[in-house]
């Protein structure tokens, strides 16, 4: 079992992740928010310089570098704050959830380990059924997923 408080950080942090699943499908507009914001709120260049506080071209080259992904996030909470809205960012575990995704690791990490030592077996003519070898990798994966070791994300 694992550590209590590491089960609780991964509990928590699973509900606090559990609210962003909605956006999972949600991608950003293709020349970023901060031009998708400003043209839907039909504000020029010049007038959202003006509420951040920059020039025309340096306003242009924050909606530029938002676009190709190269921008601050402090950047966005300073363009965010100016236009009144409030930044958020956060990560959305591919597997749905931390723990999905520590088992998952687990068991491609358990079976590397098995197979290796099943193909040792094998030269020493000492192989292992197929199902000894499936049981094999699903304790191994329950035994990292326990210990979590640090080499589980090497």
């Amino acid at each position: 079992m694992l550590p209590l408080d590491r089960k609780l950080a991964i509990d928590q942090l699973d509900r606090k992740l559990q609210k962003l699943a909605v956006l999972n499908d949600f991608d950003v507009p293709p020349k970023g928010w901060i031009y998708a914001i400003r043209t839907a709120l039909n504000m020029s260049l010049t007038q959202l310089a003006r509420r951040i506080n920059k020039t025309v071209p340096s306003t242009r080259e924050i909606e530029e570098r938002e676009e190709h992904k190269n921008i601050t996030i402090k950047k966005l909470m300073e363009v965010g704050e100016s236009l009144d809205l409030r930044f958020v960012y956060g990560f959305i575990p591919k597997e749905q959830t931390i723990k999905k995704m520590i088992e998952k690791r687990a068991l491609e990490v358990a079976e590397d380990l098995v197979m290796r030592t099943s193909h040792s077996m094998k030269l020493e003519e000492q192989e292992n059924s197929p199902e000894r070898i499936a049981q094999a990798i699903k304790d191994r994966a329950e035994s990292l997923q326990i210990e979590m070791p640090k080499f589980l994300w090497d």
